[in-house]
């Protein structure tokens, strides 16, 4: 069974960087659709970033775009989430997600995805 360890979560300033990394435990899953969901204090888990295989396929959420980029390395087994420009709305604790196959209709949603991380908290002060 693959897991995931997400980290590179931290404290930042309003308007600051952050880059996440999940590593993937098992060679085999290397080539499996990662993504990155949020989870805000009191809220649902939502979906935040989604890369495919090869990293042709990449969809974000609308709170993503322009400012986050989700990329891959496959030989080091790595997602990455490179988070520009933070809002203090953008606190949450970030999960990493595992998943055999893309859907273009479900990718946005959790129960799409087979493996988790712990996830790693990311704070923007005001």
């Amino acid at each position: 069974q693959v897991q995931l360890e997400e980290s590179g979560g931290g404290l930042v300033q309003a308007g600051g960087s952050l880059r996440l990394s999940c590593a993937a435990s098992v060679r085999t899953y290397s080539n499996y659709v990662k993504a990155w969901f949020r989870q805000a204090p009191g809220k649902e888990r939502e979906f935040v970033a989604v890369i495919g295989w090869n990293g042709v396929i990449i969809k974000y959420a609308d709170s993503a775009k322009g400012r986050f980029t989700i990329s891959r390395d496959n030989a080091k087994n790595t997602v990455y989430l490179q988070m520009n420009s933070l809002k203090p709305e953008d606190t949450a604790v970030y999960y990493c997600a595992a998943a055999g196959t893309f859907s273009s209709g479900t990718y946005y949603r959790t129960e799409r995805y087979y493996y988790w991380g712990q996830g790693t908290q990311v704070t923007v002060s005001s």
